[in-house]
């Protein structure tokens, strides 16, 4: 049986979280769960929003369904990691765990669903965005009292090392072109390098089409014609603003899950925020959070019960009778959840 790390988060969270583990176990997934907690909540019970209980269970597990948690805007919350060789600052505890676990890449479908408003049709795109390195670094410094200085850091091993993960990535589910981002017209060295690298590596993978694309002239495209890309490769910066646009391309944040993948270890968390104002209603919509967990269940070797999962989403989505008002329809979170556990158990969505 597969342990899990269970991380509920903040606001809506909790709830969401437990949607979506509530789904896995009706799927008949072999999986068990640890729960932990982080956040702003955690940090005022525990003094710190990142307790080291967290790190303890995934060294155990080595795998972690998070929900999302709250961070302030503004330099007042530092989530401060001791382990190792002494305390680390972070600005979130997202950043935190994917720095401290050496979550190396982020990876973020984007596709259309069944009644899931959008303005295109036939998207289906899979991101791959770099997860270490970049502006993203955190190399900051004031030169003086009027000027800001950050350092974008792109270097030949961190680039190599997500395009192969790309590449392997796609080869295993079937994808064919791969677009590498860059802006290597005006940032020569660090981009360029980030380009170079992807195309001497993409010589080793040549069942796959290459291109490249300018980071603008892709936005630019994205909005005109989405259906005609199918995987992207960016560096963490555009790949973080890219990612957002893309899910805007197919219904929002809302219905878009993510994984932060490393060598050894994993994450799986819906990337939309905490939605605190609603944290406790009973109307947040769980779907990104379950298809997160499906992302999970398939790098867990557990592909049956994913895809039950998600043919049980599509059904519950199909009929919309039971959705979230952000869905078009007005079911609760809980509602919803249970409309797709009975098309899990072959039922009806509309069984009661």
């Amino acid at each position: 049986m597969q342990q899990i790390t269970l991380i509920p988060g903040d606001g809506i969270g909790p709830e969401v979280t437990q949607s979506a583990r509530d789904v896995v176990t009706a799927a008949g997934a072999n999986v068990s769960w640890d729960t932990v907690s982080a956040g702003m909540q955690t940090g005022k019970q525990q003094g710190t929003p990142l307790p080291a209980s967290v790190f303890e269970s995934i060294a155990v597990t080595r795998l972690a369904l998070k929900g999302p948690v709250q961070t302030p805007f503004g330099d007042d919350y530092p989530v401060c990691v001791e382990r190792g060789t002494g305390p680390r600052i972070y600005p979130s505890v997202t950043i935190a765990l994917r720095k401290e676990l050496k979550l190396f890449v982020n990876v973020r479908p984007a596709r259309n669903y069944p009644s899931v408003k959008s303005r295109f049709d036939n998207v289906d795109l899979l991101i791959f965005r770099e997860n270490s390195e970049d502006l993203y670094a955190g190399r900051e410094r004031m030169v003086d009292a009027d000027t800001a200085e950050a350092i974008k850091i792109i270097t030949r091993e961190g680039s190599e090392r997500v395009a192969r993960f790309a590449f392997d990535y796609m080869r295993r589910v079937g994808r064919r072109k791969l677009s590498v981002i860059h802006k290597s017209n005006v940032m020569k060295l660090t981009d360029g390098m980030f380009l170079r690298t992807a195309q001497e590596v993409a010589r080793d993978y040549p069942e796959f089409e290459v291109n490249q694309r300018v980071v603008d002239a892709l936005c630019m495209e994205l909005v005109i014609r989405p259906e005609e890309f199918d995987c992207l490769l960016l560096p963490n910066l555009y790949g973080d603003i890219v990612s957002d646009l893309a899910a805007g391309l197919v219904g929002g944040l809302g219905v878009a899950p993510g994984a932060n993948i490393g060598s050894d270890c994993a994450m799986f968390e819906a990337v939309h925020g905490s939605a605190p104002d609603i944290g406790g209603k009973d109307i947040a919509n769980p779907m990104a959070m379950i298809l997160s967990a499906v992302m999970l269940l398939r790098y867990i070797g557990e592909a049956q019960a994913a895809d039950r999962v998600e043919q049980a989403l599509t059904a519950v989505l199909r009929d919309r009778k039971h959705v979230t008002r952000d869905l078009g329809g007005s079911a609760g979170t809980r509602e919803m959840t249970a409309a797709i556990i009975r098309n899990l158990s072959g039922s009806s969505p509309t069984n009661s």
